[in-house]
């Protein structure tokens, strides 16, 4: 019997990693000019060109002359490129970052002659629940991979089974995953016996009949002269990926569905996300290293996905899509497996940080321009208050007005406020020639604020300002008053900074500002009359659970949801309205890591430090809209890990009793109307070679934790499969939440979790001096050079935000209240007339349902585009309202669908459980 190998040409290319973008953009471009030249000197050469095009966008700002070449190659279906756009990390980006990449690498690939139609993942660190439901929807039918295949697949085909049911057949890269021809073709002489020994491998995964896939390629290759020849001298033949794929989806369009259907027959079904290490190292520890860059993309894709796009499109003026769209580039480039990962060299990561930040400025802009537009129509003494979640929400801004007037929305009804800080009105009170005062001013600006008047009493000229202009004011007059003038006083109106308690309608606004207190609550009462209660904030506020007030001191807050117990070493005791207690949370434990930027590895006699030196709380507010208390706490923690000494590349084997006096400060708040406390961790880290946890006992034990991210919930236990040699370690990635035992966390950027001991463990920060270490006891071999990454050490002032969160009944109780955590209410001072009214509220879109999560609003050709995702294990359904006129369905392309009905300006869309749904809508 023949055998049949498929040949596949590609390079893998790591656009950025232990030499930062531009240093290996040279090579690129060296690499592609041969690739070019090669393949058209040899006609039977076929290329991948490693799934994304990144490579060709690159290479192609060097040489804009050489496109031609790409897309006749292309179009020849010689050269494949896409379908990505960039080859990311699945799970240190958000869905909605992994949807964008895709539909930009097929919409540009499209360009050039046509898409790879497979989604092919051949290097990520292992692999999201949702992507076999995101390619589908894409309009892929194939996927192939590597990293995190479990030990249950014994054949080089799966199908892969997302949490909705969609399943694909997916391309598993077995004995050497990209690179298991690599060393097939290196020399003429032997090739027949290679070929062989390839064969019979193979033959193990595969089966006795069909073609065998041969990956000749890895890291940053260029082709090898002659290759068509080598093929043909062991009768097997070159294609691209794609044309081996294809062979399994039928040569005639009209029956190809049918023939990817009958591919799954007899294949191992794999459900959900793939992150074991039985067949491959899946180096979990870039989860939590560099976190700062981690707290950067979670800020950035915030930024753009739920403030920008969403307030531009119900709100905005003429589509502002270039900056959007320099916005998601930057953010998309930033997602490679080698970039947003923090495992490359400290100039990568500082690059990666950088492109980061500026697609959170472009984001930033976008809001800004909208919300200015907003903010003209309400008057420059209130204050507009946007709500970017699609549902009716009631929340606490942090507010800066003017006097001491009450606030009042637009009916004229109180808004409960509580006082918390008076600004300073004193500026300056100096000895001074006034000369030297008036070049301070600059038109009626003086000292960031406008003057407001001016006089002169006794040898001192007084300034009052203000935030805003109320009169011109004429130099000159005063210039005439200065006689005598020896000394200068600036004073500065009254301003307080208050916590109000708002409602806003969904994806809306609202506005507040403060009026007379007459105005609002009537003539003062007599002397010796019964004091006005009304006077007295907490009682503009509802009598249910939900918005009691919070009290505090410094031993307890409660608010009627939750109450939370300070003990004397800082740890809380939480206790929530069901009765489910948590004790012993936000115990900070600090130990050692001596891996590198990939796998943590603790020394072989590690020093744990849990207990501080000392702790001491101090009470910053006590209600009754917003109660805190500040818990600071004293560790030594170890300076480093013991290396030896004049060899710091080699492992420590324990830490050092050099230690450095720690000082963790933890705000903790309550606010009303939240079930959850907010907690903020900062400290200086002056240590290195370390991991640092929060730790949360659970309220009751558990086998499983539940973790959401890119589109799903995910299950997992209290271990990881091994198998590989690297050490199969527990730790796991959350994006927005996790949740065990009765106690969730809610997160504002990706976060490393662990349960151990009964105990939710949260990582705040590890550090580590090595790209890669080559010899690392949780990895048998080196992932990478071995290079040193001090940056990488995380030196300087830390913090993390987070809240906690008791639960009884299920995750699903968790869902909501992530939303409102990681959404803040968003807060513009007005800048129309003073004699403006307030404008009535308006909403923008509801959007509502059992688990129903919004993730993507935009404007999409006219139409406005909307993506949900049901976050529940049980069908449910969408109830989209807000005047609506249209609706369509549509692909994560954007590609248009079928008509939705409408029914009085509300759309009800049924969803099956874990769908992503996209459809595009118009409003009145």
């Amino acid at each position: 019997m023949s055998t049949e190998i498929v040949v596949v040409p590609h390079t893998h290319w790591d656009r950025e990693w232990y030499e930062p973008f531009q240093r290996f953009r040279l090579r690129l471009v060296a690499l592609l000019d041969e690739v070019l030249d090669t393949m058209e000197r040899e006609p039977g050469y076929h290329f991948t060109l490693d799934g994304q095009l990144a490579c060709v966008d690159d290479y192609l700002e060097v040489r804009p002359e050489n496109r031609d070449r790409i897309a006749a190659l292309v179009e020849s279906g010689r050269l494949a490129v896409g379908p990505w756009q960039i080859l990311l990390d699945e799970f240190l980006c958000s869905g909605e970052n992994i949807v964008r990449n895709l539909e930009l690498g097929l919409d540009r690939a499209g360009k050039l002659g046509g898409a790879m139609p497979v989604g092919y993942l051949p290097d990520m660190f292992g692999h999201t629940a949702q992507m076999p439901q995101i390619l589908s929807k894409a309009g892929l039918r194939h996927a192939c991979v590597y990293r995190g295949v479990p030990s249950s697949v014994t054949t080089d085909a799966f199908a892969w089974v997302a949490p909705d049911g969609t399943a694909l057949r997916t391309q598993y890269l077995p004995a050497g995953g990209y690179g298991n021809g690599a060393h097939l073709f290196f020399d003429p002489e032997g090739l027949k016996d290679r070929a062989a020994a390839f064969a019979e491998t193979m033959r193990e995964w595969h089966g006795p009949e069909g073609p065998l896939l041969a990956m000749y390629g890895t890291d940053h290759s260029a082709p090898v002269r002659g290759l068509p020849e080598m093929v043909a001298a062991i009768d097997a033949r070159m294609d691209t990926l794609s044309g081996y794929i294809g062979q399994y989806s039928g040569d005639v369009p009209e029956l190809a569905e049918l023939a990817e259907l009958a591919a799954l027959d007899g294949l191992p079904r794999v459900h959900g996300e793939l992150r074991s290490h039985a067949r491959a190292n899946i180096l979990p520890g870039v989860i939590s290293i560099r976190p700062h860059v981690k707290q950067a993309m979670g800020r950035a894709e915030r930024m753009v996905e739920r403030y920008a796009e969403p307030l531009a499109t119900l709100w905005g003026g003429e589509w502002p899509g270039r900056f959007l769209d320099m916005a998601w580039w930057r953010l998309v480039d930033a997602s490679g497996h080698d970039s947003v990962t923090g495992c490359g060299v400290d100039e990568t990561a500082q690059q990666v940080a950088a492109r980061i930040a500026e697609a959170e400025q472009l984001g930033q802009a976008v809001r800004d321009m909208v919300t200015a537009r907003l903010a003209a129509f309400v008057p420059s003494d209130g204050v507009l208050v946007v709500n970017p979640t699609p549902d009716v929400r009631s929340g606490i801004v942090i507010v800066d007005v003017a006097g001491s007037d009450p606030l009042v929305d637009p009916s004229g009804a109180p808004v409960p406020v509580q006082p918390l800080e008076h600004a300073p009105t004193l500026l300056l009170d100096e000895e001074m020639d006034p000369a030297t005062a008036l070049t301070f001013v600059h038109g009626t600006e003086l000292y960031g604020q406008h003057i407001t008047g001016w006089s002169v009493k006794n040898g001192t000229l007084t300034f009052t300002v203000a935030r805003e202009t109320t009169a011109a004011f004429d130099l000159a007059d005063l210039r005439g008053a200065l006689d005598g003038v020896t000394r200068v006083r600036i004073l500065a109106e009254p301003r307080r900074t208050v916590a109000a308690m708002v409602e806003v309608p969904p994806l809306g606004h609202t506005s507040i500002r403060p009026v007379p207190r007459e105005q609002v609550f009537g003539p003062p009462v007599p002397s010796g009359g019964l004091p006005n209660v009304q006077h007295h904030p907490s009682c503009w506020l509802g009598s249910d659970s939900a918005t009691l007030p919070v009290r505090g001191d410094e031993e307890v807050l409660d608010n009627g949801l939750l109450r939370v117990v300070v003990a004397a070493d800082g740890t809380l005791t939480l206790v929530g309205q069901d009765g489910t207690t948590v004790t012993g949370a936000g115990r900070i434990v600090d130990g050692g890591d001596v891996g590198d930027t990939y796998n943590y590895a603790a020394p072989l006699d590690d020093l744990i430090v849990s207990a501080p030196e000392w702790a001491e709380v101090e009470l910053i507010c006590a209600g009754p809209l917003v109660a805190a208390v500040e818990v600071r706490r004293t560790y030594r923690w170890p300076a480093a890990g013991d290396s030896l000494e004049g060899a710091p590349e080699v492992p420590a084997l324990s830490r050092t009793l050099r230690t450095e006096e720690i000082l963790v400060t933890t705000r903790v708040e309550l606010r009303a109307g939240e079930p959850y406390v907010r907690l903020h961790v900062e400290f200086d880290n002056r240590c290195a070679d370390h991991r640092v946890r929060l730790h949360v006992p659970l309220p009751v034990a558990a086998s499983e934790s539940y973790a959401e991210g890119q589109f799903a919930v995910v299950t997992r236990g209290l271990t990881s499969e091994g198998g590989c040699g690297e050490t199969p370690l527990p730790t796991f990635p959350a994006s927005s939440w996790v949740a065990a035992g009765g106690v969730a966390a809610l997160l504002e950027h990706v976060t490393e979790y662990e349960l151990v001991d009964g105990e939710l463990a949260l990582t705040l920060l590890r550090s580590a001096g090595y790209l890669s270490r080559n010899r690392n006891a949780f990895r048998p071999e080196p992932a990478g050079p071995q290079l040193p990454t001090p940056a990488a050490q995380s030196r300087g002032v830390r913090s993390v935000s987070l809240a906690l969160m008791p639960y009884q009944e299920s995750w699903g109780e968790v869902v909501p209240q992530a939303e409102t955590f990681r959404h803040d209410l968003l807060v513009v001072p007005g800048s129309g007339d003073r004699a403006l009214d307030l404008p009535a509220p308006a909403a923008g879109l509801s959007v509502t349902g059992d688990g129903v999560v919004m993730t993507s609003l935009r404007d999409r050709d006219g139409w406005r585009e909307l993506r949900v995702v049901a976050l529940t294990p049980n069908d449910t359904e969408a109830v989209i309202s807000g005047d609506l006129l249209q609706a369509r369905h549509a692909d994560l392309r954007g590609r248009p669908g079928e008509s939705v009905q409408v029914t009085d300006g509300v759309v009800r869309l049924p969803l099956g459980a874990w769908e992503i749904a996209t459809i595009h809508i118009r409003q009145l």
